[in-house]
Order: structure tokens, then C-alpha cells, then sequence
């Protein structure tokens, strides 16, 4: 998603080409899932910025507003794909939100589209919906902004005041680099950045640094963050040697300077770590993976389970057919059948129990990948066919009991 680099890139763009201007008109879509205008229609939305000039354009973490003559100020959180387009003039390229030049103008994602008085017109567009507008009378003073830690390029801590805060963390460092309220405008991709460069593992505990690599953490966040601004942004222009160009390519085939890259998931996100130089020290070594998970985890860990559970239920059902044909046979015919009937009866139950525990896992590990679009539904669906397949095969191996029991009553006659 948009991070800081992308949102201060937008910022830049507004100030130097709108600020000072005054709006002409404006478009505010018919769309509650990304405009939250306090109850407002969108026409009063576009009533609040008609005639009213910029007066400047502010930014904190991820999130921007525009400060007009009066209130309320429109501000904009970027979400997953939110992005700023001024028409004529370039301001960045985050490949996720781009919308290309021959689309039609202002585009079909375009949110808040707004004209000024000298013929200028800029659009905030959202391809995938995350985003927030919001009309407020004070950004900073309500949710989210009112919620942010520090700017991490405006309002850096000082060396001395980082190193003692991380001393006193007991988390992994890459989901405290994520944490807004610690410190705001650091997201997925700034995170592995910073501690690649700094070669600090995601899962070290942030209290488990040391002073030196807590202080080297501090520069890489500070010179990672104002490299991307020094290219306005553009991923294509990042330094070749950044493990940015690989973070998303396909375990196995992910390197940077011909060293492989892993992932796994620290605080809820798909993290890219060089193992080879990213070591976990000290006590951290306990708590590490056993092996490196691919990017679609979650689904791969549920994966795993089913397969154990629903193995261990169709065991259970051979052990029980088993230990019925061992019984020894009684010369009352009758309670012979009732036994049959009885192990058939447990087999069938194992068999609804078994289907139960797939779907509840299926289901579950369907939710999961809600939360990260990477994990690929070829896997997903191979691994659903794979239980229902196992299911199939226990079916099989009632209706073969079943006719055993046919067979055996055929003969007695």
C-alpha cells in the first residue's frame, strides 16, 4: 500500500501546483465505503470545497488533508491503492494504484475530483475501495490522525530517545516498525527494508537489540525514507541492492545480491528477510520457525492440520472395523447383525465428523486469505479437492463394509 514516501510524494505534488488556488468545482463520488462525510450527501460535500482556495497541503503517516481558507478540510487516508493524480503533471508511480494515461479523465476510480480556478485539475482516485475521505473541521485533533506516533520523517526521535524506547518493547521489531501509534508512516514494505539494511531479523524482540544495531536501525530509517523521496517515490528508481525489487516475487525464486530471500509473518504481514544475513541473537533463537513459511502461511499451516486430523479420524474408523472382524463369532445370528450395524453406525459417524472438521477448515482457511491477497487459489482450491478426496475414500470404505456384511448374511442363508 501507499506509505510514506508515496503519500509526502502526493503531498509535494499539491503544494507546489495547487496551494494558493481557489476551487472551481468539484466532483465527490456517490460511494459510503470510501467517503465518510459525516452524514453529508455528496453534494454538500461539494458544496463544503466549491469557492474556498487551498492554503496548504499537510500529511502525518499515511494520511493528507488539504488546509482551505475555512473549515471543514478535506483529508484523504491513502488505504491499499489510494493515490493522487494532478492532470499534466506527474507525481508518482505505485504500480497498485496507477491508473493509466489513456483512461479516461477524470477516471472511473476518481473519488474527489476537483478543478481550480486557472484550469488546473487534480484527482484522488482508490481502484480498490480501502481508502478514506473524510470532511472535518480539525484533522489532527480526531481518528486516525489524532491516534499517530511521530512522523517518521517529520518528527523523528533522536537517537538517544529510540534506543532507550526499544529497550522497553517486548515485541518482534517488525511489527513495532508497523505499529502507527509508535511510529507513524512506516508500512510493510518501508519495514523490510529498514531491517534488511540494518540486518536485523523481523522476529528479534525489539528490547533484544542491541545499542549498536538499535542505533544503525535509527540511520536506515532515516536514509531508506529519504532515498524514496529523493525519486519522488518511484519504485523503479529505488537503489538496486534495496530487497524492495524482490519482496514480492514467488518463494524460491526471490533474491537480492544473489542471496535468497525467505518470508514469513510477523504481526499479521507477509515479511521478506534474508536469512543468511538477518540472524535471530540471543534468546530469540528458541522461538524461531522451524523452517521458513511460504507467503500463503496461514493456508499452509491449516493445510497441515487438516490433513493430520482428518488422518487420525479415518484411522480410528479402520481400527474399529478391524476390531469388529476380530470378534469372535456368536451362534445367535441376530447379534452378530447388530454388531455389523453397530460398527457401520460408528464408521458413518466418523465419517460425518471427519466431513465437518474439512469444512470448518476449509472455511477458516478461506478467511485467512482475506487478509492477504498473495496466497494463490489454485493452492487453495487443490488443497479443498485433496479433503474431499480423502472424505470420498472413507465413504468407500463404509459402503465396503456394508457389503461385506451383505455378503457374510447371503452365506448364512
Amino acid at each position: 500500500m501507499p506509505e510514506l514516501p508515496e503519500v509526502e510524494a502526493a503531498r509535494r505534488a499539491i503544494e507546489e501546483h495547487c496551494v494558493g488556488k481557489k476551487i472551481k468545482r468539484s466532483i465527490v463520488a456517490d460511494d459510503d465505503k470510501v467517503i465518510d462525510a459525516g452524514g453529508l450527501s455528496p453534494s454538500d460535500f461539494q458544496a463544503s470545497l466549491t469557492g474556498k482556495t487551498i492554503v496548504a497541503a499537510c500529511r502525518k503517516g499515511k494520511n493528507m488533508w488539504l488546509v482551505l481558507d475555512s473549515p471543514p478540510f478535506p483529508s484523504f487516508q491513502f488505504g491499499m491503492a489510494g493515490a493522487i493524480y494532478i492532470k499534466g503533471v506527474a507525481v508518482t508511480k505505485y504500480r497498485r494504484s496507477m491508473v493509466n494515461d489513456t483512461d479516461e479523465w477524470p477516471s472511473k476510480y476518481s473519488k474527489v475530483f476537483i478543478e481550480l480556478d486557472d484550469g488546473l485539475e487534480f484527482s484522488f482516485t482508490d481502484k480498490r475501495r480501502f481508502a478514506k475521505v473524510r470532511l472535518l473541521e480539525d484533522p489532527e485533533s480526531v481518528p486516525p490522525i489524532s491516534e499517530l506516533g511521530p512522523d517518521a520523517l517529520t518528527e523523528p526521535m533522536q537517537v538517544d530517545e529510540f534506543v532507550e524506547s526499544m529497550s522497553k518493547k517486548k515485541i518482534a521489531i517488525k511489527a513495532l516498525l508497523l505499529d502507527q501509534s509508535y511510529l507513524a508512516g512506516i508500512g510493510n514494505w518501508i519495514a523490510d527494508e529498514v531491517l534488511y539494511q540494518a540486518r536485523i531479523h523481523p522476529l528479534q524482540i525489539a528490547s533484544s537489540l542491541s545499542k549498536e544495531q538499535t542505533e544503525t536501525l535509527h540511520r536506515c530509517i532515516k536514509e531508506v525514507i529519504e532515498k524514496a523521496l529523493d525519486v519522488g517515490a518511484d519504485g523503479s528508481q529505488f537503489p538496486s541492492q534495496w530487497i524492495f525489487h524482490s519482496r514480492e516475487k514467488k518463494p524460491g525464486k526471490a533474491f537480492v545480491d544473489g542471496k535468497k530471500i525467505d518470508f514469513i509473518t510477523v504481526g499479521g504481514r507477509t515479511s521478506a528477510f534474508v536469512p543468511e544475513l538477518q540472524k535471530l541473537t540471543g534468546k530469540q533463537l528458541a522461538k524461531a520457525p522451524s523452517k521458513p513459511r511460504k507467503k500463503s502461511n496461514k493456508n499452509s499451516d491449516d493445510e497441515e492440520e487438516d490433513s493430520g486430523e482428518d488422518k487420525h479420524a479415518k484411522k480410528k474408523g479402520r481400527n474399529t472395523e478391524l476390531q469388529a472382524k476380530r470378534k469372535p463369532k456368536t451362534s445367535d445370528g441376530n447379534k452378530d447383525d447388530g454388531q455389523a450395524k453397530e460398527t457401520v453406525k460408528m464408521t458413518k459417524t466418523k465419517q460425518i465428523k471427519v466431513k465437518e472438521t474439512s469444512k470448518k477448515r476449509v472455511k477458516a482457511s478461506h478467511e485467512d486469505d482475506n487478509e492477504d491477497a498473495e496466497d494463490s487459489p489454485k493452492k487453495r482450491a487443490k488443497t479443498t479437492k485433496n479433503k474431499h478426496e480423502k472424505v470420498t475414500e472413507t465413504s468407500k470404505k463404509v459402503k465396503t463394509s456394508q457389503t461385506n456384511l451383505q455378503q457374510k448374511r447371503k452365506a448364512k442363508k
